[in-house]
């Protein structure tokens, strides 16, 4: 499972050293794509054929969902770690996210994200953002 919050730094190449914690979950080859809220989703290659799969089931004839495929799977690439850890990110995918040097990888079960730190820092920091109302809501869809 993919858990915790670890902060780090993207080279001047764009790779980033990810958590060793998440790099034995990940395995050799993981898939890396746009993410909600203006990060980045890292998904092990067998979450990735699970959400793949439910993508592909979305009715073509929806324009939300064909939207949503398009832009999940047009930014989705193969990333390998190298010898010393890092990723190269590709340059779309930090542009996406706005990731230029200080950067956060959290754990959030079955995939990570990457986000920028200071966009990290203002997700966290929004008044509007009620971890009570939200637990709340949760009931709702059975949690």
């Amino acid at each position: 499972m993919l858990i915790g919050e670890f902060q780090h730094t993207i080279d001047v190449k764009g790779r980033l050293i990810m958590p060793a914690r998440f790099r034995d979950e990940l395995g050799d080859a993981f898939v890396l794509t746009k993410g909600l809220d203006n990060c980045l989703f890292i998904y092990p290659k067998t979450e990735w054929q699970v959400v793949q799969a439910k993508l592909k089931a979305l009715p073509l004839t929806n324009k939300d969902a064909r939207a949503f495929v398009r832009f999940f799977f047009s930014g989705a690439t193969e990333c390998e770690t190298d010898k010393q850890g890092r990723v190269l990110i590709p340059s779309n995918l930090r542009e996406h996210a706005r990731l230029e040097k200080d950067v956060v990888i959290i754990g959030v079960a079955n995939r990570a994200e990457i986000w920028s730190k200071e966009l990290w820092d203002a997700y966290n920091s929004n008044p509007n953002l009620s971890y009570d109302e939200i637990a709340e809501k949760m009931e709702e869809l059975g949690i």
